[in-house]
């Protein structure tokens, strides 16, 4: 006969325990989920908060809705639901200006997961803002005056301390009996002096040469090289806010970095597709927003525009000399370079500076040193081979594919 061992939970507490951690954990990567796709699809016009962005904030429109399966319908196809007759997606139609909204390409459970997401967004506690005030480029030393100063306090010291030397020089000699020759002047005995010690002279005279060469070389190499320019602009836009805070593409207001040789300044047409709705700001409130209304002849009260656009008078920070060429696309289309490997780390700036010198010398060493990126772009993939079959090691940079012919930038 068998003998059957009794049940004891314990045997099962491993399981439980590993069941609640799967349980938990896929929670948590629900939500994960949700934010990933609320950033994705949603947070270019929509706030997970109650507030207004070019749309309505998504907290709360499920109880809105009145339905979880109209809400789907609508991110997923919102022309449909309005042309079905709905009266909150008509209604929220005609609140909206009649702005389509585009048509998202996420499943039901997906549409769930981001308004699971924004029920349980908590906004996070920041500091007040304070204005910031624009910092010009920071003073070096130039060392060109503090020479130039020093030579000026040298030659009046030997102007004052000479007489002083001569009397004394006089005075010795006739206390010892010497001839005294009191007719020679300053400018005459030093001539001696000089005639006396040719060798020493020649070499502090090749010394002084050296240095004013190497201070005016230097100083004509910095004609029109900047590093730290930050202009005052006529509206306070800050990079920090919208690129940095809220993670606005800079290929959504500089359209043109992937198409052509000019990034582009953005027209005040590109604000208004958010500022029509927000129109107080988070650091300077309603004043500078109400420069890009001006500029536009806007009246934000009625929606309407005037006869009298005036163009905004950006300052330029980056600028090149006529004799380079540069393409904004060839660089971040092509060669995948980041705008920050340029400008800096836009994204913290609350006032733009120029941050790299941008010199010759500068790009021939990034052509040096930067890889072709070659996995997305079969143009190099036989070229690269070839290069690697016949220098095997070596890393294939732009210089190999012509980065250092003169004829590339300058023409």
């Amino acid at each position: 006969m068998v003998r059957l061992k009794m049940f004891n939970i314990k045997h099962l507490t491993p399981f439980l325990v590993l069941l609640a951690l799967v349980l938990t954990g896929n929670k948590g990567m629900a939500q994960a989920d949700g934010e990933k796709l609320f950033k994705g699809n949603c947070a270019s016009c929509h706030r997970a908060t109650d507030e207004k962005l070019v749309g309505p904030g998504l907290k709360g429109a499920r109880s809105r809705w009145g339905s979880e399966e109209k809400l789907v319908k609508w991110v997923q196809n919102s022309q449909a639901v309005i042309k079905s007759g709905d009266a909150y997606a008509n209604k929220l139609f005609n609140e909206y200006n009649q702005s389509i909204m585009p048509n998202q390409a996420v499943s039901a459970a997906e549409v769930k997961a981001i308004f699971d997401y924004v029920d349980a967004y908590v906004p996070p506690v920041t500091a007040k803002k304070v204005d910031v005030v624009a910092e010009g480029p920071k003073k070096e030393t130039n060392w060109t005056y503090i020479w130039l100063g020093l030579g000026i306090l040298f030659l009046v010291l030997i102007g004052i301390l000479a007489p002083v030397r001569r009397n004394l020089q006089l005075s010795s000699k006739a206390k010892e009996g010497k001839p005294v020759d009191a007719d020679l002047t300053f400018w005459e005995e030093s001539k001696n002096w000089i005639y006396s010690h040719k060798k020493v002279v020649m070499v502090l005279g090749f010394v002084v040469f050296i240095m004013a060469f190497l201070g005016g070389w230097y100083w004509l190499k910095d004609v029109g090289v900047y590093d730290g320019y930050a202009p005052e602009q006529p509206i306070k836009f800050s990079h920090k806010l919208h690129a940095g805070e809220n993670k606005i593409a800079c290929q959504y207001c500089h359209s043109g970095v992937e198409k052509s040789r000019h990034a582009n300044i953005p027209s005040a047409n590109v604000c208004m597709n958010c500022h029509k709705y927000i129109q107080q700001g988070p650091t300077y409130g309603k004043e500078e927003i109400g420069k890009i209304y001006a500029a536009l002849d806007y009246n934000p009260q009625n929606g309407t525009y005037g006869p009298n656009p005036k163009p905004i008078k950006w300052v330029r920070v980056h600028n090149l000399p006529d004799l380079s060429y540069f393409n904004h696309s060839q660089h971040v289309k092509v060669g995948g370079v980041e705008c920050q490997t340029c400008h800096g780390p836009i994204q913290e700036m609350e006032v733009v500076k120029q941050q790299s010198q941008l010199t010759m010398g500068w790009c021939i060493n990034c052509h040096r040193e930067t890889e072709v990126k070659t996995d997305s772009n079969a143009y190099y993939t036989d070229l690269k081979a070839k290069f690697k079959a016949l220098h095997p090691g070596e890393k294939f940079t732009v210089e190999q594919i012509g980065g250092l012919e003169c004829s590339k930038c300058h023409y």
